[in-house]
């Protein structure tokens, strides 16, 4: 199998795609069950989860799973995620869980972390990107939970934008990416955490973060000894060795203006000061900050607040959906707070870095 071709500037067989409403807490069943029908026939689907909204195959059927690199221009080797419903659908995907996977499952499942398991030999490469492992999580999201059982196979997905984009966090971000290009869009609301799963590696010698998510290093502390932190997790700039695990290898959660992020001390002044050079070039700056700094920035620049400080799950909640909010508005540039790592927002931090053009630093 070849896995280092892209599918970025493949043409899209269009489609009519059939937005399905649902209630995010009490799905319809018989709603569910006409996209579960169409996932079964190799149909694709973009639904909710409690992170971001995903785009959905039969992990099992390979034409079904191509459909999902093309429609997002993905590339063949950045690998997807396997979502079951039920922990008894490990046994379809893989060769073994660890004691330590166990662990895991019985405090975070469902929930918003991956697992980096052994595959089991019927598990597509194009669904790992040829790699002997596979990525597999629970989703904690009524809807996700319902199509996957009712579709009676795991199913295999990225995030339901375009390859390269913010992340949707709300149907409306799905539909503007993906019209006609997918079968399905359920739409369910907003989802709750707004960042993708933290991706936990259990077949190196430590459990390794390869991304950082709404489960955190310290949540993870409560229950393993050791945590590793990968090198792509900590990168500034895209990943340069194998993806291992989606979100590594390839810039990603980029809006339309290139993003400056300012790190370090200071950050303030220092974003304020690179917003003024651009003012004065006539450019329109959006700012993105926090609501305690919100006001020290110049009132003629687009300024959009993630929330408070001291709400982390808010700012997090409310990444990418600022991102989109700024190719809305149309600035030339953005200038970003870069934030703590510690908590999620190590998470918010990692995605800001992917997204950026450049990373300002004292």
């Amino acid at each position: 199998m070849i896995i280092n071709r892209s599918y970025a500037h493949r043409r899209v067989e269009m489609v009519k795609t059939v937005i399905v409403n649902v209630d995010p807490i009490n799905p319809d069943i018989s709603a569910i069950d006409g996209v579960a029908k169409g996932i079964r026939e190799g149909k694709i689907a973009a639904f909710p989860t409690e992170t971001v909204y995903g785009l959905g195959a039969d992990t099992f059927n390979v034409d079904a799973v191509r459909k999902i690199f093309e429609a997002k221009g993905r590339p063949l080797d950045n690998p997807l995620i396997v979502h079951i419903y039920h922990e008894k659908q490990l046994d379809l995907i893989a060769k073994e869980v660890p004691e330590i996977a166990k662990v895991l499952i019985e405090r975070f499942w469902p929930g918003p972390i991956t697992l980096i398991l052994p595959k089991k030999p019927s598990v597509p490469d194009e669904v790992t990107a040829g790699l002997p492992t596979v990525a597999v999580r629970m989703p904690a999201h009524p809807v996700a939970l319902l199509l996957i059982e009712r579709s009676s196979t795991p199913i295999a997905a990225p995030s339901a934008n375009l390859s390269g984009r913010p992340s949707p966090t709300d149907a409306s971000h799905v539909v503007k990416d993906l019209l006609d290009r997918v079968d399905y869009i359920i739409s369910a609301g907003k989802t709750p955490f707004g960042v993708e799963s933290t991706i936990l590696d259990l077949t190196k010698d430590k459990p390794t973060i390869l991304r950082p998510g709404p489960i955190t290093v310290e949540d993870l502390l409560t229950v393993l000894e050791e945590v590793e932190i990968s090198e792509a997790a900590l990168a500034e700039r895209p990943y340069k060795g194998i993806a291992e695990a989606p979100g590594m290898k390839y810039r990603h959660y980029s809006p339309e203006a290139p993003l400056i992020l300012i790190e370090g001390e200071n950050v303030v002044d220092r974003a304020k000061s690179v917003a003024i050079k651009y003012l004065r070039e006539g450019r329109r700056v959006g700012i993105l900050t926090c609501d305690e700094n919100v006001s020290k920035y110049p009132e003629n620049c687009y300024r959009i607040s993630l929330g408070s400080l001291s709400k982390p799950y808010t700012i997090a909640h409310n990444l990418f959906s600022s991102l989109r909010k700024f190719d809305e508005v149309g600035v030339d540039v953005i200038v970003a707070e870069g934030l703590p790592s510690k908590g999620i927002f190590f998470a918010v931090n990692n995605r800001l870095r992917k997204a950026s053009s450049e990373i300002i630093r004292k």
